[in-house]
């Protein structure tokens, strides 16, 4: 059996992840009471003709459920069970503005007199000990519907849990570093095409830039550093069981540097890892490397469009 757990803060995409794996065969639940989730697996492997199990538990749980969660899932892990406990977050102000928009009532303002923004924080005091114990941390403050079904595909439906899912993504300082990143590069010190007013309107991957950054011999030697570094660790945190990791590698707009030093890292890194996984926040582009060049990926104003349903 594999068993996913979905959870997160509501109003972060939960229901669209369960419902990704549900259209990829799986039997989902949705609010499941995680005492019940022992019985569940034990039932479904029983019956024997179920071999995918994606449930989500949120803090609509009893309080008494969700402290109980880590030796819940301690005990599946005795009984060699494989599951993936996924966590979904959202920036607070991200949230208030999504439920003032769908005039929704937040699940902890229901039987309280909780206002909405004391209602979102408490959520996420109540969830911190799932969000600890997460195998995957998703933040889908700026990802489109389509995005996030595309994540769960490619990150939870077809990830093997004895290979290391390396994701390599390019951001903007100025807008915030990803919630969802494991490891944070800054590379704001090398030389920036944007005060090049023939560069400015470029990316990181167009030929242009690449001259540009190239010239300078102080970015081939941040790249490779960056790469000494992740050759020489990534191995480790593959072997302390670690499913999933994030580089995260900002400049200031998320569309020069950052994303220059991700296209050349990540070539350098499938001979190693296989697969890489890509992804350019600022540009809304997420592909793996290994697949399929980067010019025949989807063009940037499907994504645009893509991004105008949020989730």
């Amino acid at each position: 059996m594999q068993l996913v757990i979905i959870s997160g803060r509501s109003g972060s995409g939960k229901s669209i992840a369960l419902q990704a794996l549900e259209d990829l065969g799986y039997y989902a639940i949705d609010n499941l009471p995680a005492m019940l989730l022992g019985s569940l697996v034990d039932e479904l492997r029983g019956q024997g003709n179920r071999t995918h199990l994606a449930v989500s538990i949120d803090a609509r749980n009893l309080p008494g459920a969700l402290e109980r969660l880590p030796s819940l899932l301690d005990e599946l892990r005795e009984r060699t069970i494989d599951f993936q406990v996924i966590y979904l977050t959202t920036d607070a102000r991200i949230l208030l503005e999504r439920y003032s928009a769908t005039r929704r009532r937040h699940p902890l303002t229901r039987d309280s007199e909780m206002t909405l923004e004391e209602a979102i924080n408490k959520e996420e005091e109540t969830l911190h000990g799932i969000r600890d114990l997460a195998d995957l941390l998703i933040d889908t403050s700026r990802l489109s519907v389509h995005d996030l079904r595309r994540r769960i595909t490619d990150q939870v439906a077809h990830q093997r849990r004895d290979k290391l899912t390396l994701t390599l993504e390019s951001f903007g300082y100025k807008r915030g570093v990803p919630l969802d990143a494991d490891i944070v590069f800054d590379v704001r010190c090398l030389p920036n095409p944007y005060w090049d007013p023939t560069l400015r309107q470029f990316t990181g991957r167009d030929d242009n830039i690449v001259a540009f950054l190239s010239s300078y011999p102080i970015v081939d030697a941040m790249s490779n550093d960056i790469q000494a570094w992740l050759e020489r660790w990534l191995p480790a945190y593959q072997n302390s069981q670690r499913s999933y990791m994030t580089i995260a590698i900002g400049c200031t707009g998320g569309q020069h540097r950052s994303v220059y030093m991700v296209e050349q890292l990540a070539e350098r890194l499938v001979p190693l890892m296989g697969e890489v996984q890509l992804r350019h926040r600022e540009l809304g582009l997420h592909y793996n490397l290994s697949e399929q060049p980067a010019d025949s990926l989807v063009s940037g104003i499907s994504q645009s469009d893509e991004r105008q349903q949020t989730t």
